[in-house]
């Protein structure tokens, strides 16, 4: 059994060039023993990328929020009358929660994997579950979580989301109303790199489409936790955190002329930077 799966292994490996897969993902498929997808095509990606180019809107420059570097978010100045902040997926870091309640937002917490004895919880409302697509004894849907809060149904809110690749189906699960109550959403978005895998990218392209809907991408920026994977001349960041704002408070916009912005930090400071592609936003 075991040189059964080792040749199997090593099959996959050798015949991964027939799928044209990068050679980082070569190495992947070998190390998981992940089963080969079927190839999305070039023109698809660059079509979701070039929906997802970033724009600058007039009167509302970008702001940071968060720590100075990994966990800190670039976020749009149109932060008045926004009640609440819900963010799942706490970890260790809570600077861009303290930050919201500087502004005099209710700050709601969700997170199930903490303990939650080692951070100063006791000023935000903190659920002990994990964001998912069906709620259970420890999974709460994003639109159950804003539902049992006490903030007005009529309230803006803000969403600021780090769960881990399971960003996806709970986006997929958001009502449209609970969505349209979030002025502003920033999402780190993990695994992009399978957008070449087809079968990610239905799922990932119906999320990001979902999200254009109501919203408009205002910032890019990859995480350098992680690198570049490159296909047909295309560098895709494994990671990286996405900033929208509602399309009703755009008035006036114009394509973003660089990246980064000055407010733009490296995640990991011992990592080389990364500068998103210009195919990203041009």
């Amino acid at each position: 059994m075991i040189l059964f799966k080792g040749i199997r292994k090593l099959l996959m490996f050798i015949l991964s060039p027939l799928f044209d897969l990068s050679k980082f993902e070569r190495k992947q498929i070998y190390r998981y023993n992940s089963a080969v997808s079927r190839k999305t095509e070039t023109e698809d990606i660059v079509s979701l990328i070039k929906k997802l180019a970033p724009v600058s809107v007039a009167g509302i420059p970008l702001v940071r929020f968060g720590s100075a570097y990994d966990g800190g978010y670039l976020i749009p100045d149109d932060l008045d009358d926004i009640k609440a902040c819900f963010s799942p997926g706490v970890g260790a870091l809570i600077d861009f929660e303290n930050d919201c309640l500087s502004k005099g937002m209710k700050v709601f917490l969700a997170d199930n994997t903490i303990d939650a004895n080692t951070l100063p919880l006791g000023k935000f409302n903190y659920t002990n579950k994990n964001i998912g697509s069906y709620s259970t004894e420890t999974l709460i849907t994003i639109d159950e979580w804003v539902k049992s809060s006490d903030v007005k149904s009529s309230s803006d809110l803000l969403l600021q989301m780090d769960i881990e690749g399971h960003e996806y189906a709970a986006i997929s699960n958001l009502s449209k109303d609970t969505q349209n109550r979030f002025r502003i959403i920033a999402v780190e978005f993990h695994g992009l790199n399978n957008l070449w895998s087809k079968d990610f990218f239905i799922t990932a392209s119906e999320v990001f489409n979902k999200l254009l809907e109501t919203h408009m991408c205002v910032h890019i920026h990859p995480n350098n936790w992680d690198p570049f994977v490159k296909k047909d001349n295309i560098k895709i960041p494994i990671s990286c955190e996405f900033t929208f704002l509602r399309k009703d408070r755009i008035k006036s916009y114009s394509k973003v002329a660089a990246m980064p912005h000055p407010l733009d930090t490296d995640n990991a400071q011992q990592n080389r930077t990364m500068v998103l592609p210009s195919i990203w936003y041009k």
